[in-house]
Protein backbone atom coordinates (compact mmCIF):
# COMPACT_ATOMS: atom_id res chain seq x y z
CA UNK A 1 0.00 0.00 0.00
CA UNK A 2 1.34 3.06 -0.82
CA UNK A 3 1.10 6.54 1.50
CA UNK A 4 -1.65 8.22 -1.20
CA UNK A 5 -3.71 4.57 0.07
CA UNK A 6 -6.08 4.05 -3.25
CA UNK A 7 -5.78 8.35 -3.96
CA UNK A 8 -5.44 9.35 -7.14
CA UNK A 9 -2.81 12.04 -6.27
CA UNK A 10 -0.94 14.84 -8.43
CA UNK A 11 1.71 16.63 -6.30
CA UNK A 12 1.78 20.95 -7.06
CA UNK A 13 4.44 21.39 -4.96
CA UNK A 14 7.70 19.30 -4.01
CA UNK A 15 11.22 20.40 -4.09
CA UNK A 16 15.05 18.92 -4.09
CA UNK A 17 17.50 19.30 -0.90
CA UNK A 18 20.60 19.45 -4.00
CA UNK A 19 24.04 18.11 -3.55
CA UNK A 20 26.83 20.99 -3.67
CA UNK A 21 27.61 20.23 -7.10
CA UNK A 22 24.02 20.06 -8.32
CA UNK A 23 24.58 23.59 -10.54
CA UNK A 24 28.37 23.50 -10.99
CA UNK A 25 27.56 19.51 -12.42
CA UNK A 26 25.64 20.89 -15.69
CA UNK A 27 27.91 24.32 -15.63
CA UNK A 28 30.09 25.09 -18.60
CA UNK A 29 33.76 26.92 -17.10
CA UNK A 30 32.49 30.22 -18.30
CA UNK A 31 29.30 30.01 -16.29
CA UNK A 32 30.82 28.45 -13.28
CA UNK A 33 32.56 31.50 -12.78
CA UNK A 34 29.31 33.22 -11.70
CA UNK A 35 27.60 30.93 -9.66
CA UNK A 36 28.02 31.14 -5.80
CA UNK A 37 29.10 27.74 -3.75
CA UNK A 38 25.34 26.07 -2.38
CA UNK A 39 27.22 27.00 1.18
CA UNK A 40 27.30 31.00 0.26
CA UNK A 41 24.37 31.95 -0.58
CA UNK A 42 22.59 33.59 2.75
CA UNK A 43 19.26 32.76 2.39
CA UNK A 44 18.96 29.23 3.65
CA UNK A 45 21.70 27.49 6.25
CA UNK A 46 23.69 24.62 4.37
CA UNK A 47 25.51 21.77 6.40
CA UNK A 48 28.32 19.85 3.89
CA UNK A 49 28.33 17.11 6.78
CA UNK A 50 24.51 17.02 6.23
CA UNK A 51 25.06 16.65 2.63
CA UNK A 52 27.98 13.95 3.22
CA UNK A 53 25.91 11.83 5.47
CA UNK A 54 22.86 12.56 2.71
CA UNK A 55 25.22 10.71 0.18
CA UNK A 56 26.31 7.98 2.38
CA UNK A 57 22.52 7.05 3.48
CA UNK A 58 21.55 6.96 -0.51
CA UNK A 59 24.76 4.15 -0.66
CA UNK A 60 22.74 2.31 2.20
CA UNK A 61 19.93 1.93 1.10
CA UNK A 62 20.91 0.83 -2.33
CA UNK A 63 23.00 -1.74 -1.22
CA UNK A 64 21.02 -3.13 1.96
CA UNK A 65 16.82 -3.47 0.84
CA UNK A 66 16.62 -3.43 4.57
CA UNK A 67 18.27 -0.40 5.59
CA UNK A 68 15.77 0.96 2.24
CA UNK A 69 13.02 -0.54 4.37
CA UNK A 70 13.56 1.88 7.03
CA UNK A 71 13.79 4.73 5.00
CA UNK A 72 10.80 3.90 3.13
CA UNK A 73 8.99 3.89 6.77
CA UNK A 74 10.74 7.27 7.58
CA UNK A 75 9.94 9.33 4.58
CA UNK A 76 7.62 12.02 6.41
CA UNK A 77 9.65 11.59 9.46
CA UNK A 78 10.35 15.77 9.68
CA UNK A 79 13.17 15.54 12.40
CA UNK A 80 15.71 13.80 10.11
CA UNK A 81 17.73 15.76 7.82
CA UNK A 82 16.30 16.67 4.59
CA UNK A 83 19.44 15.39 2.71
CA UNK A 84 18.69 12.05 4.11
CA UNK A 85 15.59 11.37 3.42
CA UNK A 86 14.28 9.55 0.07
CA UNK A 87 14.85 10.76 -2.48
CA UNK A 88 16.20 14.22 -1.67
CA UNK A 89 18.66 14.75 -4.00
CA UNK A 90 19.09 11.98 -6.54
CA UNK A 91 17.20 11.01 -9.94
CA UNK A 92 16.21 7.79 -9.05
CA UNK A 93 15.68 7.65 -5.73
CA UNK A 94 13.34 10.51 -6.40
CA UNK A 95 11.73 7.79 -8.90
CA UNK A 96 11.32 4.95 -6.01
CA UNK A 97 10.25 7.63 -3.56
CA UNK A 98 7.43 8.58 -5.76
CA UNK A 99 6.42 5.40 -6.33
CA UNK A 100 6.61 4.63 -2.50
CA UNK A 101 4.44 7.83 -2.23
CA UNK A 102 1.30 6.51 -4.80
CA UNK A 103 1.36 10.03 -6.58
CA UNK A 104 0.70 10.01 -10.15
CA UNK A 105 2.91 13.61 -11.18
CA UNK A 106 4.75 15.57 -9.22
CA UNK A 107 6.29 19.30 -9.46
CA UNK A 108 9.65 19.34 -8.35
CA UNK A 109 11.03 22.88 -7.91
CA UNK A 110 14.92 23.67 -6.21
CA UNK A 111 15.95 24.83 -2.77
CA UNK A 112 19.32 25.73 -2.42
CA UNK A 113 19.68 25.74 -6.35
CA UNK A 114 17.50 29.05 -6.39
CA UNK A 115 19.01 31.15 -4.04
CA UNK A 116 22.42 30.03 -5.43
CA UNK A 117 21.17 32.60 -8.09
CA UNK A 118 18.21 34.61 -7.78
CA UNK A 119 19.96 37.19 -5.49
CA UNK A 120 22.55 37.92 -7.82
CA UNK A 121 22.88 42.22 -8.30
CA UNK A 122 24.62 41.53 -11.49
CA UNK A 123 22.31 41.31 -14.21
CA UNK A 124 24.56 38.80 -16.24
CA UNK A 125 25.51 37.02 -13.63
CA UNK A 126 21.25 36.10 -13.19
CA UNK A 127 21.19 35.33 -16.43
CA UNK A 128 23.17 32.65 -16.02
CA UNK A 129 22.52 31.41 -13.03
CA UNK A 130 18.98 31.20 -14.11
CA UNK A 131 19.83 29.58 -17.44
CA UNK A 132 22.21 26.99 -15.18
CA UNK A 133 19.16 26.53 -12.91
CA UNK A 134 17.02 25.61 -15.44
CA UNK A 135 19.36 23.02 -17.20
CA UNK A 136 19.64 21.44 -13.87
CA UNK A 137 16.19 21.02 -12.53
CA UNK A 138 15.29 19.22 -16.13
CA UNK A 139 18.33 16.92 -16.29
CA UNK A 140 16.96 15.86 -12.76
CA UNK A 141 13.71 15.22 -13.76
CA UNK A 142 14.86 13.91 -17.40
CA UNK A 143 14.35 10.15 -17.20
CA UNK A 144 10.66 10.00 -15.32
CA UNK A 145 7.79 11.23 -16.97
CA UNK A 146 6.19 11.77 -13.67
CA UNK A 147 8.81 14.47 -12.41
CA UNK A 148 7.85 17.62 -14.19
CA UNK A 149 10.61 20.13 -13.45
CA UNK A 150 10.13 23.56 -12.73
CA UNK A 151 12.83 26.29 -13.14
CA UNK A 152 13.05 30.20 -12.33
CA UNK A 153 13.01 33.44 -14.95
CA UNK A 154 13.67 36.54 -13.46
CA UNK A 155 11.29 39.03 -15.12
CA UNK A 156 13.58 41.53 -13.77
CA UNK A 157 16.08 41.62 -16.54
CA UNK A 158 13.09 42.41 -19.24
CA UNK A 159 10.96 41.05 -21.33
CA UNK A 160 13.76 40.05 -24.26
CA UNK A 161 16.07 38.60 -21.82
CA UNK A 162 12.78 36.74 -20.25
CA UNK A 163 11.10 35.49 -22.94
CA UNK A 164 14.53 33.93 -24.13
CA UNK A 165 15.08 31.99 -20.91
CA UNK A 166 11.93 30.36 -20.71
CA UNK A 167 12.25 29.31 -24.43
CA UNK A 168 15.44 27.56 -23.24
CA UNK A 169 13.88 26.42 -20.07
CA UNK A 170 11.29 24.90 -22.30
CA UNK A 171 14.19 23.66 -24.72
CA UNK A 172 16.03 22.23 -21.66
CA UNK A 173 12.95 20.10 -20.86
CA UNK A 174 11.27 22.13 -17.83
CA UNK A 175 8.36 21.71 -17.65
CA UNK A 176 7.73 25.39 -16.58
CA UNK A 177 9.13 28.39 -14.38
CA UNK A 178 8.58 30.23 -11.40
CA UNK A 179 8.15 34.10 -12.02
CA UNK A 180 8.75 36.79 -9.49
CA UNK A 181 5.30 38.47 -9.31
CA UNK A 182 7.39 42.32 -7.71
CA UNK A 183 9.36 44.67 -9.53
CA UNK A 184 11.77 45.65 -7.25
CA UNK A 185 12.83 48.86 -9.21
CA UNK A 186 10.37 51.50 -9.18
CA UNK A 187 11.32 52.95 -12.86
CA UNK A 188 11.03 49.41 -14.42
CA UNK A 189 8.09 48.76 -16.52
CA UNK A 190 5.39 46.62 -14.81
CA UNK A 191 5.11 43.00 -15.67
CA UNK A 192 1.39 44.01 -16.59
CA UNK A 193 2.64 46.30 -19.68
CA UNK A 194 2.03 44.83 -22.88
CA UNK A 195 6.20 44.57 -23.50
CA UNK A 196 5.61 41.82 -21.47
CA UNK A 197 3.04 40.11 -23.47
CA UNK A 198 4.79 38.19 -25.78
CA UNK A 199 6.62 36.63 -22.75
CA UNK A 200 3.40 35.50 -21.14
CA UNK A 201 2.20 33.93 -24.59
CA UNK A 202 4.99 31.50 -24.08
CA UNK A 203 3.11 30.08 -21.02
CA UNK A 204 -0.24 30.04 -22.90
CA UNK A 205 1.44 28.67 -26.19
CA UNK A 206 3.18 26.01 -24.47
CA UNK A 207 -0.23 25.04 -22.71
CA UNK A 208 1.24 25.53 -18.64
CA UNK A 209 0.59 27.55 -15.75
CA UNK A 210 3.39 29.74 -14.27
CA UNK A 211 4.26 29.47 -11.00
CA UNK A 212 4.13 31.83 -7.93
CA UNK A 213 6.21 30.15 -5.40
CA UNK A 214 6.85 31.89 -1.63
CA UNK A 215 10.05 31.79 -2.18
CA UNK A 216 10.11 34.42 -5.72
CA UNK A 217 8.75 37.08 -4.66
CA UNK A 218 11.08 39.89 -6.33
CA UNK A 219 12.59 41.50 -3.38
CA UNK A 220 9.17 42.38 -1.90
CA UNK A 221 9.18 43.24 1.87
CA UNK A 222 5.21 42.98 2.84
CA UNK A 223 6.20 43.58 6.44
CA UNK A 224 7.98 47.06 6.85
CA UNK A 225 11.43 46.57 9.16
CA UNK A 226 10.35 48.73 12.13
CA UNK A 227 7.86 45.71 13.33
CA UNK A 228 10.92 44.32 14.75
CA UNK A 229 11.67 47.63 16.39
CA UNK A 230 8.71 46.32 18.83
CA UNK A 231 10.53 46.12 22.38
CA UNK A 232 10.76 41.97 22.81
CA UNK A 233 12.03 38.93 21.19
CA UNK A 234 10.57 38.22 17.96
CA UNK A 235 11.17 34.17 17.44
CA UNK A 236 12.35 33.20 14.01
CA UNK A 237 10.08 30.03 12.49
CA UNK A 238 12.60 29.00 9.79
CA UNK A 239 11.97 27.02 6.41
CA UNK A 240 12.17 28.94 3.84
CA UNK A 241 8.56 30.76 4.22
CA UNK A 242 8.64 34.16 6.16
CA UNK A 243 10.43 33.59 9.30
CA UNK A 244 8.04 35.80 11.36
CA UNK A 245 4.40 35.63 12.61
CA UNK A 246 3.93 38.99 10.83
CA UNK A 247 5.74 37.57 7.57
CA UNK A 248 3.29 34.39 7.90
CA UNK A 249 0.55 36.32 7.62
CA UNK A 250 1.15 39.09 5.00
CA UNK A 251 3.08 36.11 2.47
CA UNK A 252 0.03 36.09 0.27
CA UNK A 253 -0.17 40.08 -0.11
CA UNK A 254 2.75 40.49 -3.31
CA UNK A 255 0.27 37.78 -5.19
CA UNK A 256 -2.41 39.45 -4.01
CA UNK A 257 -1.23 42.68 -5.73
CA UNK A 258 -0.06 40.53 -8.84
CA UNK A 259 -2.69 38.35 -9.79
CA UNK A 260 -5.23 41.59 -9.04
CA UNK A 261 -3.14 44.06 -11.54
CA UNK A 262 -2.88 41.38 -14.08
CA UNK A 263 -6.67 41.05 -14.15
CA UNK A 264 -7.46 45.33 -13.65
CA UNK A 265 -4.60 45.49 -16.35
CA UNK A 266 -6.64 42.92 -18.45
CA UNK A 267 -3.90 40.92 -19.16
CA UNK A 268 -5.53 37.51 -18.74
CA UNK A 269 -7.92 39.29 -21.46
CA UNK A 270 -5.16 39.59 -23.70
CA UNK A 271 -3.57 36.26 -23.42
CA UNK A 272 -6.15 33.80 -23.98
CA UNK A 273 -4.73 30.51 -21.69
CA UNK A 274 -2.60 32.80 -19.38
CA UNK A 275 -2.48 30.55 -16.24
CA UNK A 276 -0.77 30.68 -12.75
CA UNK A 277 -0.28 28.32 -9.95
CA UNK A 278 0.36 29.64 -6.46
CA UNK A 279 2.40 27.60 -4.18
CA UNK A 280 3.01 28.10 -0.41
CA UNK A 281 1.22 31.33 -0.37
CA UNK A 282 -1.51 29.56 1.66
CA UNK A 283 -5.34 29.37 0.35
CA UNK A 284 -7.46 30.87 4.10
CA UNK A 285 -7.06 34.59 1.89
CA UNK A 286 -8.57 33.87 -1.50
CA UNK A 287 -12.62 34.05 -1.17
CA UNK A 288 -11.69 37.21 1.03
CA UNK A 289 -9.64 38.77 -2.30
CA UNK A 290 -12.66 36.78 -4.92
CA UNK A 291 -14.90 39.52 -2.94
CA UNK A 292 -12.31 42.17 -2.96
CA UNK A 293 -12.02 41.77 -6.71
CA UNK A 294 -15.81 42.46 -7.76
CA UNK A 295 -15.98 45.24 -4.61
CA UNK A 296 -13.47 47.06 -6.70
CA UNK A 297 -14.80 46.40 -10.31
CA UNK A 298 -18.05 47.62 -9.40
CA UNK A 299 -16.66 50.58 -7.51
CA UNK A 300 -14.60 51.52 -10.69
CA UNK A 301 -16.86 50.26 -13.56
CA UNK A 302 -17.56 54.03 -14.56
CA UNK A 303 -13.81 54.63 -15.07
CA UNK A 304 -12.57 51.63 -16.25
CA UNK A 305 -15.94 49.27 -17.36
CA UNK A 306 -15.66 45.44 -18.04
CA UNK A 307 -17.24 42.81 -19.99
CA UNK A 308 -16.66 39.79 -16.98
CA UNK A 309 -16.65 39.78 -13.05
CA UNK A 310 -13.00 40.23 -11.97
CA UNK A 311 -13.76 37.13 -9.69
CA UNK A 312 -14.66 35.03 -12.75
CA UNK A 313 -11.46 35.87 -14.60
CA UNK A 314 -9.35 34.55 -11.13
CA UNK A 315 -12.17 31.57 -11.05
CA UNK A 316 -10.68 30.33 -14.13
CA UNK A 317 -7.09 31.17 -14.31
CA UNK A 318 -5.85 30.54 -11.28
CA UNK A 319 -5.45 27.80 -8.87
CA UNK A 320 -3.25 27.46 -5.42
CA UNK A 321 -2.21 25.02 -2.73
CA UNK A 322 -3.24 25.53 0.49
CA UNK A 323 -0.97 24.76 3.85
CA UNK A 324 -1.25 21.18 5.56
CA UNK A 325 -3.34 22.63 8.55
CA UNK A 326 -5.55 25.42 7.03
CA UNK A 327 -8.79 24.82 7.12
CA UNK A 328 -9.39 23.18 4.05
CA UNK A 329 -12.84 22.17 4.24
CA UNK A 330 -14.14 25.31 4.53
CA UNK A 331 -12.19 27.10 1.97
CA UNK A 332 -13.79 24.69 -0.29
CA UNK A 333 -16.82 25.45 1.09
CA UNK A 334 -16.45 28.99 0.58
CA UNK A 335 -14.53 28.56 -2.89
CA UNK A 336 -16.07 25.53 -4.58
CA UNK A 337 -14.18 22.46 -5.89
CA UNK A 338 -12.46 23.82 -9.45
CA UNK A 339 -9.40 26.85 -7.01
CA UNK A 340 -7.43 24.43 -4.75
CA UNK A 341 -5.26 21.52 -5.10
CA UNK A 342 -2.50 19.63 -3.35
CA UNK A 343 0.47 20.21 -2.48
CA UNK A 344 3.11 18.05 0.04
CA UNK A 345 6.09 20.00 0.15
CA UNK A 346 8.37 16.72 0.22
CA UNK A 347 11.02 16.95 1.73
CA UNK A 348 10.64 20.66 3.33
CA UNK A 349 9.61 19.77 6.77
CA UNK A 350 6.85 22.63 6.15
CA UNK A 351 4.92 19.73 4.65
CA UNK A 352 4.26 18.45 7.50
CA UNK A 353 4.99 14.88 9.13
CA UNK A 354 1.76 13.90 7.05
CA UNK A 355 0.09 16.14 4.66
CA UNK A 356 -2.85 13.97 3.82
CA UNK A 357 -4.18 13.34 7.23
CA UNK A 358 -3.76 17.21 7.84
CA UNK A 359 -5.81 18.08 4.94
CA UNK A 360 -8.60 15.12 5.56
CA UNK A 361 -8.58 16.43 9.80
CA UNK A 362 -10.59 19.44 8.25
CA UNK A 363 -12.65 17.72 5.76
CA UNK A 364 -15.53 16.55 7.17
CA UNK A 365 -18.92 17.44 5.12
CA UNK A 366 -16.74 17.45 1.87
CA UNK A 367 -18.27 15.08 -0.83
CA UNK A 368 -16.24 13.03 -2.13
CA UNK A 369 -16.37 14.46 -5.58
CA UNK A 370 -14.53 17.90 -4.54
CA UNK A 371 -12.18 15.38 -2.18
CA UNK A 372 -10.81 13.58 -6.04
CA UNK A 373 -11.07 17.45 -7.39
CA UNK A 374 -8.75 18.47 -4.55
CA UNK A 375 -6.19 16.03 -4.90
CA UNK A 376 -6.02 15.45 -8.80
CA UNK A 377 -9.05 16.47 -10.98
CA UNK A 378 -8.64 19.76 -11.05
CA UNK A 379 -5.17 20.22 -11.04
CA UNK A 380 -5.11 17.89 -14.33
CA UNK A 381 -7.52 20.17 -16.25
CA UNK A 382 -5.81 22.79 -15.35
CA UNK A 383 -1.68 21.44 -15.83
CA UNK A 384 -2.20 20.68 -19.30
CA UNK A 385 -0.78 17.81 -19.23
CA UNK A 386 -3.68 14.93 -20.25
Amino acid sequence: MTYADGRRIIDVDSHLFELDDFLHAVATPEEVAHLLPINEQGELPVSLEAIEKGRQHLERRNADPDVMTKFEEGMFDISRSPWSRLGAFDPADRSHALDVLGFESQIVLGTFSFHQVAHAEDAKTLEIGARVHNRAMARFCAEDERLLAGGYVPFSLGPEIAGSLIDEAFADGCYTVMVDPNEADPSAKSFTHPDFDPVWARFADKNVPAILHIAVDGHYDPVTPSFKNNGRHTAAIGGDAPDSPLGLLAMNNSIELFLSAMIFDEVFERIDGLRFLSLERGASWVPGWLHKLDFVEKASRHVAPRTRRASEIARERVRLAPFAGEPVGWILEQLGPDMLCFASDYPHPEGSNDPIKRFEATMDGIDQSTRDSFYAGTIERFLGTT
